[in-house]
């Protein structure tokens, strides 16, 4: 059972870690499994998760003042690395989502970033922009691999860093026959080019301004010009992007028509974005509100232009991730400005998010492999936040005891967290398995 694996295997190292770090150098009346715990599965279970409620939580093992004087830089060494062992775990019995749109890749991987404000007091570690933005923020970078189901994280730091400088790094994540699903934020050639040249694959909006020239000619192509002359609502072209030789890539561009609608919205919200900051926006810019523009080296074969957008829908399940760790684990609330129990905080509540992303993952695979039914992983969430305290006793009794209750109550809540067929409204799981009823003919044109 994934529970008996996952607990055990962290409990073996915990003493090891907490005195490698410093964390625990003699015995004390608080344990690194207490701690851990306080930290994880309390976090979730304590409404209020000031001193007072933890010490509470563990029934007084240990004073508020002494609590508070645990939280330091070994701690927080301590559960940086508690969280490098969760993320390397391996669950036996998760299984490869199947689908055919899916099946080319051995992995779909999406990456994003999120941030969130944090007290001033701690703008030193986690400086923010300043000005009429926060003093001090936060950000998280993250991978999330679609197919398994596995969560895993880049880096905790400043919001005041880009999303740019992690991009260089995403190659050295990314192998054969993989696919990464990224944002404008990471958009790069030089990245591109070396997960192509391995073998794998991407997908990404376009990023204007890129330059552009014909596959098949080797001529430039003015964007505004040709889109211009475009009629119809769907087109895709063999291009190459970028003029250097050392990061060239040839690729497939699809444009793809929005609604009168949603281009009048955008360019409205465009020309108020540049009101703010005393500019014009471009004609370019003003016309390609019409469009959306992806990039991508799948073959077509692979991946028809007309599910290319429904494809890249998938990246909003690491928003969904987001909206979770925000709304159910509160990882951008705290009750304190102490910078070294913030981090023992998002550390803990990551821990956390692994752990609901594994069960989602072992339930999520099964039930759609046999049944073509999904996993809410909202309604997870909640569920498992409901018995958190529960859960909390429990491994504070012993780990097998926590196990025996959740071997029993996961399969049984898992129940009520999986989603309800609705014809009218399709999963991009469900979209990606059946495809689109009326979509529109994509036009294969030269440039």
């Amino acid at each position: 059972m994934i529970l008996m694996s996952f607990f055990p295997s962290l409990k073996k190292g915990l003493n090891r870690w907490a005195k490698s770090t410093g964390f625990i150098k003699r015995q004390r009346g608080l344990s690194a499994k207490d701690f851990l715990v306080l930290m994880t599965i309390g976090q979730l279970g304590i409404k209020h998760p000031s001193l007072a409620a933890m010490v509470d939580a563990i029934k007084g093992r240990i004073s508020r003042e002494a609590l508070h004087q645990r939280f330091s830089e070994s701690a927080v060494k301590y559960m940086q690395t508690c969280a490098r062992h969760v993320l390397k775990q391996k669950i036996g019995q998760a299984r490869a989502i199947k689908t055919n749109l899916l099946k080319p890749f051995n992995r779909v991987m999406i990456v994003d970033s999120s941030s969130w404000d944090v007290d001033p007091q701690l703008a030193d570690i986690f400086p923010g922009s300043g000005g009429s933005a926060s003093a001090a923020n936060c950000k998280l970078q993250a991978f999330y691999e679609y197919k398994h189901g596995e969560l895993s994280f880049f880096e905790i730091s400043a919001g005041t860093r880009s999303d740019a400088g992690y991009t260089h790094q995403l190659s050295d994540h990314v192998q054969a026959k993989d696919l990464l699903l990224t944002d404008l934020g990471y958009f790069c050639l030089e990245t591109f080019h070396d997960i192509d040249a391995k073998g794998a694959f991407f997908l990404s909006r376009f990023l204007v301004g890129t330059l552009l020239f014909d596959a098949r000619t080797g001529c430039p192509i003015e964007l505004s010009r040709m889109l211009r002359s475009l009629s119809g609502n769907a087109y895709q072209f063999s291009v190459v992007m970028g003029s250097k030789k050392s990061t060239r890539v040839s690729c497939r561009l699809i444009c793809l028509r929005v609604s009168e609608q949603i281009a009048n919205e955008r360019r409205r919200r465009l020309r108020k974005g540049a009101k703010k900051k005393g500019r014009t926006p471009s004609q370019l810019h003003l016309a390609l509100c019409d469009w959306i523009l992806m990039v991508t080296n799948i073959p077509e074969s692979w991946l028809p232009a007309e599910m290319v957008r429904p494809f890249y829908s998938l990246r909003w399940q690491i928003e969904l991730l987001f909206k979770q760790i925000k709304t159910v684990l509160c990882i951008d609330h705290t009750n304190t400005g102490n910078v070294y129990r913030v981090q023992c905080e998002i550390y803990g509540k990551l821990i956390m998010a692994v752990f609901i992303h594994r069960i989602h993952a072992v339930f999520n695979g099964q039930l759609w492999n046999l049944r073509h039914r999904e996993v809410s992983m909202d309604k997870l969430y909640k569920r498992i936040q409901e018995r958190a305290f529960v859960i909390l006793r429990f491994i504070l009794i012993s780990v097998t005891t926590a196990c025996d209750y959740l071997a029993t109550e996961i399969p049984r809540l898992i129940k009520n967290c999986t989603k309800s067929n609705q014809l009218s409204r399709k999963t991009s799981l469900e979209i990606l398995e059946y495809g689109l009823k009326n979509h529109s003919n994509v036009r294969k044109v030269p440039a």
